[in-house]
């Protein structure tokens, strides 16, 4: 399953494309996981994300539930990985930004942009 996209059938029938996360191989066990999402929605706003155990010799994969507790702690712990790795690569996005912007400019510039920024906007604005 090397492919960003794949489409499953959900238990009415429709087919709803979903993206690939990330796929991994457990050496202790021997079984493929993947975590996918369909960019739905749950009930606080985030994004749904779903993990199974697949056969990566089957075309097309079959998806099989995870049914023990250590199964998700792994698949949990790799998730939990990746969001800090996109954390820290967006932090490093908006730096880079900021550092761009300040470059070339002179200490009175520089501190009227943080007058700007530390100004709360009104409400209205928001």
């Amino acid at each position: 399953m090397d492919e960003c996209k794949f489409v499953v059938q959900n238990e009415f029938g429709e087919e709803i494309e979903c993206e690939v996360l990330f796929t991994y191989q457990d050496e202790r066990t021997g079984k493929h996981y993947i975590a996918y999402t369909d960019d739905s929605l749950d009930e606080e706003g985030n994004t749904s994300v779903y993990a199974s155990i697949y056969d990566p010799d089957t075309d097309p994969a079959i998806l099989h539930p995870i049914e023990t507790e250590e199964e998700w702690e792994t698949v949990e712990t790799i998730l939990a990985s990746l969001q800090e790795d996109d954390y820290e690569d967006e932090l490093a996005e908006v730096e880079a930004s900021i550092a761009e912007l300040l470059n070339g400019k002179t200490e009175e510039e520089i501190e009227e942009l943080k007058k700007l920024f530390a100004t709360p906007l009104d409400e209205d604005e928001e």
